[in-house]
């Protein structure tokens, strides 16, 4: 089944040189230039993937993410940006966006990328497993959703495989490269480390009681992070 991608953007050159390159890698593109086009796409159909501007005529990508989580949590969101500091990253996470990527990049970048997102939302857990818990947490790895103390979590597509690796090796150190290699493919080279590290942040914000003092999502100076209550399957 052919996979479709929205590519929202403004930039006439920027539309013309993505979409040659991403039907070359087998895709379907559709775009629009503004928000409101962009609304209007994501009402008439549903797409494998959204690539996002930022900064658009009519308003602001963010806008158009936060619209798209409030009835679909899991479809890959990448946004375009020009804007690279913490803020602006800690911003586009917020809004619900699974990565980013500063303008200019390369396209080989990119499309690594998007094959690594659409794998992820079409990922199913290998070996018959439908839950896995730990502590007050539960994910359901058939329904990818998680739960904690029975609360549902609010979780982008990225915090929700994250969170999942490090459950899976509960009581061990995961490396950050092992992390990062797990979540974008290749040996992560082209990913910022910071961005893994507004990953956990964000997750702690989310299960801990004290984010600043965790008691369950651990760092391991030096080296990566930890899961330290004991899984069962």
């Amino acid at each position: 089944m052919e996979q479709t991608i929205l590519l929202l953007e403004d930039d006439a050159d920027l539309i013309d040189g993505l979409t040659y390159s991403l039907q070359r890698e087998g895709y379907a593109v559709e775009v629009a230039q503004t928000v409101k086009a962009a609304r209007a796409c994501l009402e008439a159909k549903t797409y494998s993937l959204l690539l996002l501007d930022v900064t658009l005529p009519d308003g602001n990508g963010m806008d158009v993410c936060r619209l798209v989580r409030e009835w679909d949590k899991l479809v890959p969101i990448i946004f375009l940006t020009a804007m690279d500091e913490e803020v602006n990253v800690i911003r586009g996470l917020d809004s619900g966006a699974d990565d980013y990527i500063t303008k200019p990049f390369k396209l080989g970048e990119l499309c690594a990328r998007i094959r690594t997102r659409l794998r992820q939302s079409g990922m199913r857990e290998a070996g018959g497993e439908k839950r896995l818990t730990s502590g007050p947490l539960a994910i359901d790895l058939l329904g990818s959703c998680a739960l904690w103390n029975g609360r549902p979590l609010n979780l982008t597509a990225a915090e929700y495989h994250l969170l999942c690796l490090l459950v899976q090796n509960a009581g061990q150190t995961v490396l950050r490269n092992t992390i990062l290699d797990a979540l974008w493919d290749g040996n992560g080279n082209f990913v910022d480390d910071n961005t893994l590290s507004v990953y956990i942040r964000r997750l702690r914000e989310k299960i801990e009681e004290d984010p600043s003092e965790p008691k369950y999502l651990l760092t391991v100076r030096g080296f990566g992070y930890k899961w330290t209550c004991e899984k069962y399957f």
